[in-house]
């Protein structure tokens, strides 16, 4: 799909001129903002799903809080 934005001059400018230093068009600079930018402002669900499984080791979460809860109990917090 293509898109139709206006920038001011300077950033057109500064964007032809990356661009070319890149070896890229400039269409691609501009697509790898956009990826770069949704990377880094995903949902906070989105951020959050999976955790779990992937530092709670999969398994059930009431084991998971007595193992933690028996390191509180004997200060081994290691």
């Amino acid at each position: 799909m293509r898109i139709l934005a206006d920038l001011p001059d300077e950033d057109i400018a500064w964007l032809d001129s990356y661009a070319a230093e890149q070896g890229k068009s400039r269409a691609a600079v501009i697509r790898d903002a956009v990826t770069a930018y949704r990377s880094k402002h995903r949902d906070w669900l989105e951020q959050g799903f999976g955790l779990w499984t992937r530092y709670g080791q999969g398994a059930d979460g009431a084991e998971y809080e007595a193992e933690i809860r028996k390191a509180w109990d004997t200060g081994d917090l290691s």
